[in-house]
């Protein structure tokens, strides 16, 4: 589809560099797999309690590394050219994949674990290039669906390999056939790394700092000072906690809890990896193609409802084991697993699209490697206490669905309180929720809005909507002028108290709320916030535009930014308008879901933008569709 996130996978800025960390993620998955199947189905002598052991043991081995060397390497990203320091980590991929082999042929366990700690180190290298070389490479309005065909192409990448590895190693020369491909798999992931465009230092002057004790620190540091980057880090680590903990019991799970043999396995993974594809794709298409973390929270719902229903749907073991993916499907109950398992993964990809995409947005270009790489510490912090919370559990008597059940309840509680600490992503899902039930709107001009700096936008004021819809529609957080009986609404304060809305009276109700609102406007401009007024001052009472008042002028006076022009149009007929008011007539249901637009016009230059310029502007913008 013409200009949708699929042309991206044309450009070479984006298309090599896609294809390269797909197949370095496919071929990761091969050889994890074709390892988890080693343990779980095909060492005879190993009793459940150490397949899970040791399936455990294999996830925490992995991600080790990022905790132990990405501080280095968010400094390495920084300071070099991107493009080159790919090839090389993609060069020693095929040294590793050479080793993996070699493993796999003398049929050494404690060999292959040292390999994939190993494949971690050099994942640790790759990771704070993989996410700070998308913003050098894409627009800022392609940044989410850069995002998503990154993690779906992922997740496509790992549902592929984790097929091929369980489909290779079922095969009766299959420890050959995984060894061959993963060395030509890694080849392939070179040639392709080699068409990746440059992609120039950020911080070329930057002094490496080798301890990472020290640079993990002072990384912790930075975040604290951007809060909403930091919640946005917390949020995607944990995403990893509650993912890792989910892979590493599913094998275990699928053979004891399902019934299933070892092409069941596969099944199970493909159906989360599939999920998480999905939802990462459906992103865009919800967000349109701003970075709305108003999915955040639908995600971490998600992720607690299906994970609850998994434990219900499946609590005890199963009464007949060693069934074929084939048996496994057409066995009653199944479908309903099945489906949890999906939706989880869809669940995952709405969570931590936007997460990631809003990381990108809001860090700074010269400290996004490293502020990826403290990603990555806490990403691998969260990840190896999962697999020890997991072993000491299952340890302590509980069963795998007990397990899962417990992350599930978690996850709720995690969500929350990070909910709690930014109200913005709560605020931005009710927002979201509240346009999509009520109407059917359609945006344009949201590229004028800029992506920092500070800004003020003016529109016009129809309905007691108009803060939801532009607020669900700007992809920036932004603070609300409003009249304080508005701002008062029974349960729409708590939006506005969420996005910080600056609640303001006219002079002669209380001339103090008034100077205490221009006040915090000024502040917010100063510290390089958007600011939304309705200059009119009031709700239309004939559908008509009033005269813009002269307080846009004096907030422009003393903070001179450019302005935003925006014109809500077709909301006079909508639900929650005026229009019926003093006819005392019912809102009517026709009215209900009323398709309505929100246009945004260029920017003005504050020495051009008086009231009555602004009111012009606005004119123009909203035509004659009240």
């Amino acid at each position: 589809m013409a200009g949708s996130q699929f042309d991206l996978l044309r450009r070479r800025r984006f298309a090599p560099f896609f294809l390269t960390q797909a197949l370095g993620a496919f071929n990761d998955n091969v050889f994890k797999n074709a390892l988890i199947i080693l343990i779980a189905f095909q060492i005879s002598e190993l009793s459940s309690t150490q397949v899970d052991f040791y399936s455990n043991l294999a996830a925490g081995l992995f991600i080790l590394p990022f905790f132990l060397l990405s501080a280095n390497a968010g400094q390495w990203a920084e300071k070099y050219e991107k493009s080159r320091s790919i090839r090389w980590i993609k060069a020693a991929e095929i040294i590793l994949m050479g080793l993996a082999g070699v493993g796999f042929w003398l049929g050494s366990l404690p060999f292959l674990l040292g390999v994939l700690f190993l494949m971690g180190a050099q994942s640790a290298a790759f990771g704070p290039l993989k996410y700070s070389i998308l913003p050098q490479a894409l627009r800022p309005k392609e940044l989410v669906g850069g995002n998503a065909l990154v993690e779906s192409g992922t997740f496509l990448a790992i549902l592929l390999g984790t097929l091929a590895g369980g489909w290779l190693m079922g095969l009766d020369r299959g420890v050959t056939l995984v060894s061959a491909a993963l060395v030509l798999i890694a080849v392939a992931g070179w040639l392709a790394s080699r068409g990746i465009p440059r992609a120039t230092a950020t911080a070329p002057d930057l002094k490496l700092n080798w301890n990472p004790v020290t640079e993990t620190w002072r990384n912790v540091m930075f975040l604290r000072d951007h809060r909403a980057v930091l919640n946005s880090v917390l949020g995607v680590s944990w995403f990893w906690f509650f993912g890792s903990v989910f892979l590493a019991q599913l094998p275990n799970y699928t053979r004891l809890y399902l019934g299933g043999d070892q092409s069941v396995a596969p099944l199970v993974l493909m159906l989360f990896a599939l999920g998480i594809g999905a939802g990462s794709l459906l992103c865009e298409v919800f967000s349109r193609r701003t970075v709305e973390i108003g999915l955040v929270p639908l995600g971490a719902l998600g992720m607690t409802v299906f994970g609850i229903d998994l434990y219900f749907a499946r609590p005890g073991m199963a009464d007949v084991t060693g069934l074929s993916w084939q048996q496994f499907l057409a066995a009653p109950g199944n479908l309903r697993i099945c489906i949890d398992l999906l939706a989880i993964g869809m669940a995952g990809g709405f969570f931590t699209v936007p997460l990631y995409a809003l990381i990108q947005q809001r860090t700074p270009r010269e400290r996004l490697s490293r502020v990826i790489a403290a990603n990555n510490i806490l990403n691998a912090a969260f990840m190896v206490t999962a697999a020890i919370l997991a072993i000491l559990l299952l340890h302590l008597g509980l069963n795998v669905p007990q397990l899962l059940l417990c992350t599930a309840i978690l996850n709720a509680l995690v969500a929350i309180y990070i909910f709690t600490l930014v109200p913005e992503f709560i605020a931005r899902f009710v927002a979201y929720l509240v346009a999509k039930a009520l109407y059917r709107l359609d945006v344009n001009g949201l590229e004028h809005v800029p992506d920092e700096g500070a800004a003020l936008i003016v529109c016009n004021h129809v309905s007691f909507m108009d803060a939801v819809l532009v607020l669900g529609a700007v992809p920036r957080p932004t603070r609300f002028v409003m009249y304080y009986r508005i701002f008062d609404l029974p349960g729409m304060n708590i939006v506005f108290r969420a996005t910080r809305a600056i609640p303001i009276a006219g002079s002669q109700e209380d001339p103090a709320l008034m100077e205490r609102a221009f006040a915090e406007i000024d502040a917010a401009l100063a510290a390089g916030e958007l600011v939304c007024i309705f200059p009119e001052g009031a709700l239309t009472r004939d559908g008509e535009i009033a005269p813009f008042r002269k307080g846009v002028e004096r907030i422009l006076e003393t903070r001179p930014v450019p302005v935003i022009p925006m014109a809500l149009r077709g909301m006079w007929a909508s639900m929650w308008s005026r229009r019926d008011s003093r006819l005392h007539r019912m809102r009517l249901p026709r009215r209900f879901r009323a398709r309505v637009q929100l246009a945004a016009g260029e920017p003005i230059a504050p020495e051009l933008a008086s009231a009555a310029a602004l009111e012009a502007r606005v004119r123009e913008l909203r035509g004659e569709a009240r």
